[in-house]
């Protein structure tokens, strides 16, 4: 038996709170490994905190200025060179495209020869497949992600979000979510199939626990109607169903509803609210305009209906909430198109999965600002096609 099947054989048999003290020890067996460290991306994306099991304790890294922090940006595995012919090998641990963190091993540099350095990033990707399946077990790496406490209303939609990213040949997304220790209602939800994939975007009115448990109730009716097989006019009836039923119009939610065929990128759209869209393609930024229906639970037994829109490959689709274009500065400005279009604009190069967290950072500087009186939202799609 070679030394990767030994490694992932004892990462997969691990007890979820020892999935760090698994791989721990078969790096150190099998690859001569001198010190292991898994460091999780923090909920604001700005640090990668350690998953600290005692005596083993470190302080974060930046994502942005260390060696950890540009395997995790690059997606890619990055070497420090070390003494006496040791290497610190820092490797993102990614799940179909969702970034969990980084795995630095420090080894000798004769272990990355031949199929070493692959087996090591593959050994990454296995631990975070077993992360994600572990956080159904333990808090362990829940907790590792906060550098500060959330609030109720955060906890409850963190737990609600699919991920922060996700990648297909057809498709790469990235979301996030600000302030990420204390969010509101803002949402985004997503689900793909082998011919289909659906996004939504959720802008739930008011504040802390009350547009938390909005928000929940909204999205949970919306999954159960795709999941009935329902048209996605008609999950957005039956979500506006159990909102009214609830509320009796005295709160709603607006939503952003696209149904794409990934054969053709062709969408069926449902637009109930405030989230907009913008699309750079061929170098052009311009915000997509469709027809406005009711939000979601504001009248009784709406009717809604379905719209037709094509992506074509190459194109970049961002959605933002109102806590994006309608902010204001200082002198009470509201952010706008234009400036929204030149952060669009100016972060193109990125993938998709960094654009989010780079158009909040310009976002924060308009404001004048650290902390947002509103959540602010970001979804980055990218659409490549078949």
């Amino acid at each position: 038996m070679n030394r990767f099947v030994t490694a992932e054989r004892a990462l997969r048999s691990a007890a979820p709170h020892a999935l760090l003290d698994a791989v721990r020890r078969a790096l150190t067996e099998q690859y001569a490994a001198r010190s292991v460290e898994l460091f999780m991306a923090d909920y604001g994306l700005t640090v990668l905190q350690p998953v600290s099991v005692l005596p083993h304790t470190l302080e974060p890294l930046p994502i942005h200025g260390s060696a950890a922090g540009r395997a995790f940006g690059a997606q890619e595995p990055f070497a420090e060179p070390g003494r006496d012919g040791l290497v610190r090998l820092h490797l993102p641990v990614t799940v179909r495209g969702d970034r969990l963190g980084v795995l630095s091993v420090t080894l000798p540099e004769g272990e990355l020869a031949g199929d070493g350095r692959r087996e090591l990033a593959e050994i990454a990707e296995v631990l975070g497949h077993e992360v994600v399946v572990a956080e159904r077990d333990t808090d362990l790496f829940l907790q590792a992600r906060r550098k500060d406490r959330l609030t109720l209303a955060a906890e409850m939609q963190w737990q609600l979000l699919p991920g922060r990213s996700c990648s297909r040949p057809e498709y790469e997304l990235g979301a996030q979510l600000e302030p990420a220790y204390a969010i509101f209602g803002d949402n985004f939800d997503w689900s793909a199939t082998a011919d289909r994939f659906s996004l939504y975007v959720t802008n739930g009115m008011g504040e802390g626990i009350e547009a938390s448990l909005l928000t929940n109730l909204a999205i949970s009716a919306l999954r159960n109607a795709r999941r009935a097989g329902l048209s996605i006019a008609d999950q957005a009836a039956l979500a506006d169903q159990a909102v009214y039923a609830h509320y009796r119009g005295r709160c709603y939610l607006s939503v952003l509803m696209f149904d794409f065929e990934l054969s053709t990128g062709r969408a069926r759209v449902v637009d109930a609210g405030s989230p907009q869209m913008l699309r750079l393609r061929g170098g052009t930024v311009e915000r997509i305009a469709f027809d406005a229906q009711l939000p979601l639970g504001m009248f009784e037994e709406t009717d809604y209906v379905a719209q037709e829109f094509r992506a074509e490959p190459g194109d970049r689709l961002v959605f933002v909430s109102d806590g994006v274009y309608a902010v204001a500065d200082p002198q009470g400005e509201a952010y706008g198109d234009a400036p929204l279009e030149r952060a669009i604009q100016s972060t193109r190069l990125l993938p998709a999965a960094e654009v989010p967290r780079a158009i909040l950072r310009e976002l924060s500087g308009h404001r004048g600002r650290p902390a947002p009186d509103d959540d602010a939202l970001v979804v980055c799609l990218d659409w490549h096609g078949r």
